[in-house]
């Protein structure tokens, strides 16, 4: 059974499940070149098809995830007669007014590319939410019962989804409206900050351990939601919702943000952030504990965009309450179309078994010859290597920065090894040097390690199997002098951990760095600089490669070097 998710909105993207088996993900941002794009996912749909070798006619059905009417579908699908998708009223009004200000229709032209969808091919509607829970729980691994708590800003009227799942079926348990949206909270922080709504928590995060909540403990409180024993027993009303198309990428606003940036004024930057972060963290263990309690479980599941707090995933996993910890790794709206797709196949299949998430890599990849084509079109001079895991290793233990193309591209906002820019973690001077000189990125931002598997006791307390940066864990006391580039203010580091079966020559680069220099560790970051999607094309990581201060870039077998 094949099954394409399709999201349209925040991080388009295209997904395309095969028998319960994500076989290839990507968001429309990596083809357009705008971060967190919003228009039609016409290339990532396109590169789904082409990449298992199948056509429209080929799927069983396409899932879509929002249960109210998409009309771009009409379109891109090009719905004809009973499927076509109903304009909203709203829809309606504003063509209204186009047509009374005699403003032109919004239509692609002939040469815009579109997808009919076949006779045969079911269209199914599955809930932001749901879809959102279904890239947890079918993804984890196991039809063992489960809670799954969805965290987001807001999607299909609700904010928190709480759910259950067990024996190959999720069943919804509570759903808490926008009043009660954690993620509108924490991106009005971020927005106050003067950090874009919708991508800039991250970087709230990374300055949360700077600042000492106790210096404005509870100034935020008028701002946010309140949860108590599992419940919404504190209403928020956030006022208007704004937004804002910044070249194909939407940016949403709240008024309260005012507010909050005269409070950062008052009491600092740091301090605000660390209050925001105390918030966020005390008000999502409100809901998540209480729930497995009643539910009878330790095992969570969890995604939405709030998820994607690391931070918040360690306290959760810190806590002893829990057994079995997974969170979907690309759990923003970028994941929505495997999420979707993943609900339309388990819904028809409910027996079926519920295969691990070993790893990300369902983008594009170049071979050698492709990659090679293009480095001569560009008159350069370039060298391939049969071992470059050992030829990038011994650079790296020579403290230069390499820039890492291998293989398929990741999906999620994660470099895992495919598109990554490396150096050693060494010596604590790195982490600025990569931030100033290769990211131009604010000093303060840290970095997450990839390490070996089989090293991770060696490096984090409470280990534990984390594949994909989605957790932060404490660095172990003896490691932090070792390896200082990637342990934050608060000791804590956010890893990768690499097996050789998932990615071997990602696996073989950092066995050979550890041989050379005794840690099998190495700082990681995503190939591309602040602002920008992570590379996905040879050609992008070649204008990437000579538009910062990158020292080496390994394009598959082929090496490029820049002088001193």
């Amino acid at each position: 059974m094949n099954v394409l998710g399709i999201h349209i909105g925040h991080d388009s993207s295209a997904a395309l499940v095969r028998d319960g088996r994500i076989l290839a993900d990507v968001a429309e941002e990596r083809f357009t070149r705008t971060k967190h794009y919003c228009g039609l996912p016409i290339h990532s749909i396109d590169y789904c098809l082409k990449s298992q070798g199948l056509t429209m006619a080929d799927l069983d059905a396409v899932a879509v995830p929002a249960l109210c009417s998409v009309p771009d579908l009409n379109f891109l699908l090009d719905l004809k007669d009973a499927r076509v998708e109903r304009k909203t009223a709203p829809r309606r009004a504003l063509e209204f007014v186009q047509e009374v200000m005699n403003k032109p229709e919004v239509k692609p032209p002939l040469y815009i590319k579109n997808f009919p969808l076949h006779k045969k091919t079911e269209l199914v509607h599955v809930e932001h939410h749901l879809a959102h829970a279904a890239s947890a729980y079918y993804t984890s691994g196991t039809r063992d019962k489960q809670l799954i708590v969805t965290i987001d800003g807001a999607g299909d009227g609700i904010s928190v989804g709480v759910w259950r799942g067990e024996h190959g079926r999720i069943e919804k348990l509570h759903g808490f409206p926008t009043s009660g949206s954690l993620g509108w909270f924490y991106s009005n922080v971020t927005e106050g900050l003067g950090w874009w709504h919708g991508d800039g928590e991250g970087k709230t995060m990374g300055l949360a351990p700077y600042g000492d909540p106790t210096k404005c403990q509870g100034v935020l409180d008028r701002f946010t939601p309140k949860y108590e024993r599992g419940e919404l027993v504190e209403h928020h009303d956030f006022g208007r919702n704004c937004f804002w198309n910044d070249g194909g990428a939407i940016q949403w606003h709240f008024d309260e943000a005012y507010e909050i940036r005269d409070l950062i004024d008052r009491y600092g930057r740091e301090h605000i952030a660390a209050e925001g972060q105390r918030v966020l963290e005390e008000q999502v263990k409100n809901i998540v504990f209480p729930w497995m309690e009643r539910e009878g479980t330790r095992n969570l599941s969890a995604s939405g965009g709030v998820m994607l707090n690391v931070k918040l995933n360690q306290r959760l996993w810190e806590s002893g309450k829990i057994a079995r910890h997974h969170t979907y790794p690309n759990p923003g709206d970028s994941g929505l179309a495997v999420g979707a797709a993943l609900q339309v196949y388990f819904q028809a299949n409910p027996l079926a078994t519920i295969p691990p998430l070993e790893d990300l890599y369902f983008g594009p990849e170049y071979g050698d010859a492709e990659i090679e084509e293009h480095l001569k079109l560009r008159r350069l001079q370039y060298r391939r290597v049969d071992n470059v895991e050992d030829y990038a290793a011994q650079k790296l233990a020579e403290d230069k920065i390499v820039a890492w193309f291998q293989g398929r591209m990741e999906s999620g906002p994660r470099a895992l090894g495919g598109r990554s820019i490396l150096m050693s973690a060494n010596r604590p001077e790195n982490k600025d040097i990569i931030n100033a000189r290769v990211k131009f990125r604010e000093a303060f931002r840290p970095f997450c390690p990839s390490l070996l598997w089989e090293k991770k006791e060696d490096y984090l307390e409470q280990a534990r199997d984390e594949f994909f940066m989605i957790t932060s864990f404490t660095c172990k006391e003896s490691r932090r002098k070792r390896v200082p580039a990637v342990v934050h203010a608060d000791q804590t580091l956010r890893p990768q951990t690499v097996k050789d079966s998932f990615h071997p020559r990602f696996w073989k680069l950092l066995n050979h760095f550890g041989k050379l220099t005794g840690e099998h560790l190495l700082m990681n970051t995503s190939f591309n600089i602040m602002g920008e999607p992570i590379v996905c094309h040879p050609r992008e990581a070649i204008r990437c490669f000579y538009d910062n201060g990158l020292d080496v870039l390994a394009l598959g077998n082929f090496v490029l070097e820049k002088q001193a």
